[in-house]
């Protein structure tokens, strides 16, 4: 009991501070439970991520949810997961509210703008502490940088990232090999235009529950399904209020995924948005529940341990591209390139608490706005 009570005090916390999307997450998941708390070494923290990328779903949601389940048993994992996404959902309904009276969304500019650089911060000292771990030798760093490469190069996030685990596989286990016929079936095409199907609440439900099952890589991809979806084969939705749904699970703590409360919100009120909450993140707990206790198993096998090598190499490669990306329109002038070195270093010398370093940001960027 105890443990579970650490783990709903944990999950809590991070539901209501963790800004900055599932590479922040992480990063900040990094900080709580592997230096602070010692729930896990390194080690471990890496084999879960990379696990997480081997299934579909939400990963920061999900390493969340493992975190839970290695910590304290099977309610672990459920009261992990509901800390996780509950204080997220209930500010995105707020939100949601506003938006079906108003029109629009709420202004939050001076919050993004103070809170982004110090993410940035966060995501390069766990890129920092991680890296030792998932590079054991200059293979797996050549994987590692060939993935961050080929990443800017428009290749997919899950094929570089299958790729990655396989080019490993294939190396590490070269004289046990014979014969090796790897496929990478990536879902290709888009959906085509119908006419507007009447809305429902199963279907919505069945929708977001559909997207939450089969969804690889980022946020990016997410949209792109739920426009496919939404947009296009149903015609619920137009593309501003889709932009205006993930605008909001951007601004918002807790996961991406609560864009689609705010989209059940406005399709089917309260009802709509819880059902469309757990039709996305419900997978997640049942994929974690069924492959968390194969992870060590994975790791004991010569054949599965080199694919997770491989996977977390790919992982950190695909992070530090994804870091970049966000850098470029995080760090947009002096004060923000300022909070995010400022904050750097006092992650990296003075192990100050990320949570701390958000709350700082948030500060830092309302009182810029008020003197503009």
């Amino acid at each position: 009991m105890p443990n579970l009570i650490e783990v709903i005090r944990l999950f809590l916390k991070l539901g209501f501070t963790a800004f900055g999307g599932p590479a922040a997450h992480i990063g900040i998941m990094h900080d709580e439970v592997v230096k602070r708390r010692k729930w896990l070494t390194d080690g471990e923290f890496l084999d879960l991520l990379g696990a997480t990328n081997l299934i579909p779903g939400p990963n920061s949601t999900e390493m969340a949810i493992h975190i839970g389940y290695l910590r304290a048993g099977p309610l672990g994992l459920i009261a992990a997961g509901l800390c996780f996404i509950l204080p997220a959902t209930f500010i995105v309904l707020g939100l949601s509210r506003l938006y079906v009276q108003y029109g629009t969304t709420p202004q939050a500019e001076w919050l993004i703008y103070g809170i982004k650089p110090v993410v940035i911060a966060i995501i390069a000292q766990a890129l920092w502490m991680l890296a030792s771990k998932a590079f054991k030798n200059k293979w797996l760093a050549l994987i590692g940088a060939a993935v961050f490469a080929l990443y800017f190069f428009g290749f997919n996030e899950i094929a570089l990232l299958f790729a990655g685990g396989l080019f490993f596989l294939i190396f590490a286990n070269f004289q046990r090999l014979r014969k090796i016929y790897p496929a990478i079936l990536l879902p290709l095409g888009g959906a085509t235009l119908t006419q507007s199907i009447p809305f429902s609440l199963s279907t919505l439900f069945l929708t977001f529950l559909k997207i939450g099952s089969v969804l690889y890589g980022s946020g990016y991809v997410l949209l792109a399904l739920l426009r496919n979806d939404f947009v296009l084969r149903l015609g619920w939705l137009t593309d501003q209020q889709l932009i205006d749904a993930v605008a909001i699970g951007q601004v918002t703590p807790g996961p991406l995924f609560t864009a689609a409360t705010f989209i059940g919100y406005i399709l089917g009120g309260t009802s709509g948005a819880l059902l469309a909450t757990l039709g996305i993140f419900l997978p997640s707990f049942i994929f974690v529940a069924i492959t968390n206790p194969l992870i060590p198993k994975l790791r004991d096998s010569p054949w599965a341990g080199s694919l997770l090598d491989g996977v977390n190499a790919s992982s950190l490669g695909l992070m530090a591209a994804v870091t970049v990306q966000l850098s470029s329109s995080s760090l947009t002038d002096f004060p923000t390139i300022l909070v995010a070195v400022v904050s750097l270093i006092l992650l990296l010398r003075y192990k100050i608490n990320s949570t701390w370093l958000i709350a700082g940001g948030a500060l830092i960027g309302f009182i810029i706005s008020f003197i503009r």
